[in-house]
């Protein structure tokens, strides 16, 4: 299991605060919320780890601990430089 540290949210209303941990116990492989922890399953699918970064991105949640789900499989796609979640996932690109 991996747990996604979701504190310090922001949210605009009431409703906002309760569409964060619907949608995201919505994405498959997420398994549980503990207090402000996000609990996912270790192998997420394409189509879940993109809804994850979706979500992390809206909420402003700090996206530099979804890296941990990268693997050989995904990384041609996950961790592409020209993806709009790179720097904010695996830093900036040395140079």
């Amino acid at each position: 299991m991996i747990y996604l540290d979701c504190s310090g949210v922001h949210f605009g209303s009431q409703l906002d605060e309760k569409h964060l941990f619907e949608w995201a116990t919505e994405i498959p492989g997420v398994l549980r919320w503990e207090q402000d922890t996000l609990v996912a399953r270790t192998n997420l699918s394409q189509a879940s780890l993109r809804d994850l970064l979706a979500l992390f991105s809206r909420y402003q949640i700090p996206m530099a601990q979804l890296a941990q789900f990268r693997t050989s499989k995904n990384e041609d796609w996950f961790a592409a430089p020209k993806m709009y979640w790179h720097s904010r996932v695996f830093g900036k690109l040395a140079r």
